[in-house]
């Protein structure tokens, strides 16, 4: 069984930063790719920010240039580094990993709440 254990949010300033991090066990397919979610109250999950094992990575426009990806393959976790927050990044952020081999497996975090504050 894979487990996703998050850390690392908070209450924070606006334009301050944070890091999240989200370490991975368990059964794991080297192929993969890890990232990050958020969901704020009354809307729908949308994706974050996306790095494979390969090292490609994938941002949502709305954090382009303020948000950092990285993983470490080796350790089976990933990271956001959060730079310049605003009011509007406030939400659940949820971790992900997920590969696919002649199936598709997909698994989440708990979810760890990041409050920005004007």
């Amino acid at each position: 069984q894979v487990q996703l254990v998050e850390s690392g949010g908070g209450l924070v300033q606006a334009g301050e930063s944070l890091r999240l991090s989200c370490a991975a066990s368990g059964s794991i397919f080297s192929v993969n790719t890890m990232g990050w979610y958020r969901q704020a109250p009354g809307k729908q999950r949308d994706l974050v920010a996306t790095k494979s094992s390969g090292g490609n990575t994938n941002y949502a426009d709305s954090v382009k240039g303020r948000f950092t990806i990285s993983r470490d393959n080796a350790k089976n976790t990933v990271y956001l580094q959060m730079n310049n927050l605003k009011p509007e990044d406030t939400a659940v952020y949820s971790c992900n990993l997920r590969w696919s081999t002649w199936e598709v497996k997909n698994f989440w975090g708990q979810g760890t709440q990041v409050t920005v504050s004007s």
